[in-house]
């Protein structure tokens, strides 16, 4: 049996197989499974070959840093690249199989990580802190405080910029609560925060992970310093398509996941790119959009952040789905139990069953009563976009007008669901107008001049 060298190594590999014996170089990354080496390939994929499959292991060059036990595996300080901290909280791209199960579970440590991908070395100097290893459809608004927090920290610090590692599920509720938090009361961040993820674990052969964090990284430390109001404070960095070799920085308050398994799974809404980073083997470079790179060369008045906004974690904002099944008793039940705000997805341009043109229907009308009273309770009634892509509308049709006319909120919203809600929770916290600020533009989330 060959003695497998220490992770960080890049080696060349003889492997024998059924179809005769292969050679493949690669660094050697925490193996997959007992009994297995681990190889990242040049290409950034991942193979995993068994130890008695293989016939020798050379090793061409050593780049793990020797450490004593309990100390980070920290690389030499490089004062030429600038200093990113990876603030980690989980998810997939810090998740790797567990064989016996056949389940992805949340196990790697940043160090591990990082280690994983030595291509990052090039890049910047790496801090790595752990905040959690958690999936992200487990985050709630004090994991945001936590983030926002450490991310302070970080600036207080003096490094060049931030990437926040997370799950996909609700990456875009972090991105949109973190853009608030930074930039939503008219300030900015020094630098950018970049949040990362993977839709395919760090330990699978066709896992986005690398590219991922590499692009994160990248824009973290070269990125232009943000202006606040072009939702570039906080970005997703995240696989422009399927294939590798790019992958695009959204606004963090114009982007949602629209896919479940797919590498590409998030769209901008209503937004296009800040900029696309391509790959080019692990020395990535950037191209800025027309519309980004102009607005950079306009005056900026923002002042820098000094301390993000905090979520208030006693508020609660109940959402509700407008169709056939939205009946009077749901929104009078939860009154009942208590909310600070009440969000309804609404049809097309944003409206409610609340009409009984037929005479059949005494249930709108019911829900017509439910709504009102919870207006002229002073609960902020918001209503945002079923459709997802296209604005909030409500005064095309007579029935939209009959809903501004109620006192329903939401008329000229372009940003995501989920970024209005995390607005609106933001909004509360902080003690802002709701009528005045929904549909406004406090940090790029309002501009019609984002839609497609």
């Amino acid at each position: 049996m060959v003695d497998v060298p220490d992770t960080g190594s890049r080696v060349l590999v003889t492997v024998e197989s059924h179809n005769g014996s292969t050679e493949i170089e690669g660094i050697i990354i925490p193996a997959a499974s007992v009994g297995h080496v681990t190889i990242k390939l040049v290409n950034g994929y991942n193979a995993s070959y068994s130890i008695d499959s293989i016939t020798s292991i050379e090793v061409v060059a050593s780049i793990a840093t020797e450490t004593a036990e309990g100390e980070s595996n920290q690389a030499p300080i490089d004062k030429s690249l600038p200093t990113i901290r990876i603030l980690h909280t989980g998810g997939t791209i810090a998740s790797k199989v567990d064989y016996a199960t056949g389940a992805v579970v949340a196990r790697f440590e940043p160090d591990e990580l990082i280690s994983s991908i030595p291509e990052l070395r090039d890049i910047a100097n790496i801090e790595a802190v752990k905040l959690g290893n958690m999936f992200s459809d487990d985050m709630r608004p004090q994991h945001w405080n936590k983030i926002a927090e450490a991310s302070r920290q970080a600036f207080e610090d003096g490094v060049d910029g931030v990437v926040v590692t997370q799950g996909t599920d609700t990456l875009h509720y972090t991105a949109a609560a973190l853009s608030f938090a930074w930039a939503g009361s008219g300030g900015k961040t020094p630098r950018p925060i970049a949040l990362v993820g993977s839709q395919r674990s760090s330990d699978r052969g066709s896992s986005d992970a690398t590219e991922n964090l590499i692009a994160a990284v990248h824009w973290a430390a070269n990125g232009p310093a943000p202006i606040g109001a072009a939702g570039d404070s906080v970005v997703v960095v995240m696989h422009t398509s399927s294939n590798d070799g790019e992958c695009s920085v959204h606004p963090g308050i114009g982007v949602r996941k629209m896919h479940s398994t797919r590498r590409d799974a998030f769209k901008g809404i209503n937004t296009q790119p800040l900029a696309i980073i391509s790959a080019n083997n692990g020395k990535p470079s950037h191209q800025l959009s027309q519309t980004y790179s102009a607005e950079l060369e306009l005056p900026n008045e923002r002042v820098v952040t000094s301390s993000p906004d905090k979520f208030e974690l006693e508020i609660r904002i109940p959402q509700f789905i407008s169709g056939p099944w939205l009946l009077a008793e749901q929104i009078d039940a939860i009154m009942n139990l208590g909310c600070q705000a009440i969000v309804i997805h609404g049809t097309g341009l944003g409206h409610l069953p609340i009409d009984d043109p037929e005479g059949d229907a005494p249930e709108n009308l019911l829900l017509w009563r439910s709504i009102t009273r919870a207006v002229n309770r002073e609960i902020p009634v918001v209503i945002v976009n079923q459709c997802i892509n296209g604005p909030v509308d409500m005064n095309v049709y007579s029935k939209g007008r009959k809903q501004m006319q109620m006192g329903i909120l939401g008329h000229g919203i372009v940003a995501p669901p989920e970024t209005v809600v995390a607005k609106l929770h933001w909004a509360l916290s902080t003690g802002k107008d709701i009528n005045s600020i929904i549909a406004a533009d406090l940090c790029g989330e309002g501009r019609a001049t984002l839609m497609e």
